[in-house]
């Protein structure tokens, strides 16, 4: 006669719990707490500056080896007592840098309109990705660089932009929506 399948599964569950528990598998209590024999340890003695030789420790310092170690009676000499003779040291000469500095030049110069969207890229269509750009309008000018395509040449518009950067090459108000810009491109 054949098992019903509640059956079956009754028995699978009870022999997979059986299995899981630890004393059928073979696992041990943990052992008793021992104490440490003390014969494991041994004594290690640290050698400190002040029961090293002073030999020892001028053999490895080089500064030490230059006036000697400084012992409790040893003396200070102050610099304002002493002379220095002067040294004659090389005139350096320094370039002259301009205070100002200058974009390179750019390979060439778009002017057109400018819009903005909100998906965090720079997007020209006369440009290839990757090309580094200097963005111009009435309220200053940023550097990017284009990683989209667009917009269409049927809008009109030359670059389309993020908005934080639209706006703050806008010198307009937050209800504009286009604005003249020119764009290097290097």
């Amino acid at each position: 006669m054949r098992p019903s399948r509640t059956v079956a599964r009754a028995a699978l569950t009870a022999a997979l719990a059986l299995g899981s528990l630890p004393g059928l598998v073979g696992s041990r209590e943990p052992s008793p707490e021992m104490p440490v024999e003390a014969a494991a340890f041994r004594q290690v003695i640290l050698a400190t500056l002040g029961n090293r030789p002073l030999a020892a420790s001028a053999s490895l310092d080089a500064v030490s080896r230059s006036d000697g170690p400084l012992g409790p009676g040893t003396s200070f000499v102050d610099e304002a007592t002493t002379q220095v003779a002067a040294v004659d040291r090389a005139r350096v000469s320094l370039p002259t840098v301009p205070a100002a500095w200058a974009w390179k030049p750019p390979k060439y110069t778009l002017s057109g309109y400018a819009s903005f969207y909100d998906y965090g890229t720079t997007a020209m269509r006369d440009v290839p990705r990757g090309t580094t750009i200097v963005i111009c309008g009435a309220g200053g000018c940023i550097q990017r660089i284009v990683n989209d395509y667009g917009p269409s040449k049927a809008g009109g518009r030359l670059i389309d932009m993020y908005r934080p950067d639209f706006f703050a090459i806008c010198g307009c108000g937050w209800w504009s929506g286009t604005t003249w810009v020119t764009v290097k491109v290097y």
